[in-house]
């Protein structure tokens, strides 16, 4: 797992964006994959990070280093 988190493109991360958790994190709730919302960037490389469920309760909301977050996408981006 640490391999694949080190062969992914790194894209700079930022407020309101939408990531999934690389990590399984039982202590706060929340699993590898699980998908959170970057709600204050605390500083360079940590982020406050909020889970919620289906219903948009908050889960868990805690920091977290951009190495072990990934940025979704909902659409396609291609560069020219």
């Amino acid at each position: 797992m640490d391999n694949k988190k080190k062969e992914m493109k790194r894209e700079p991360l930022k407020v309101f964006d939408t990531v999934a958790i690389l990590t399984d994190r039982p202590d706060k709730k929340v699993v590898f994959g699980q998908v959170g919302a970057i709600v204050e960037e605390l500083k360079p490389g940590v982020f406050e990070v909020e889970f919620a469920d289906k219903y948009g309760e908050t889960i868990s909301q805690f920091a977290i280093n951009s190495e072990d977050l990934m940025l979704l996408h909902y659409e396609m981006e291609f560069n020219s």
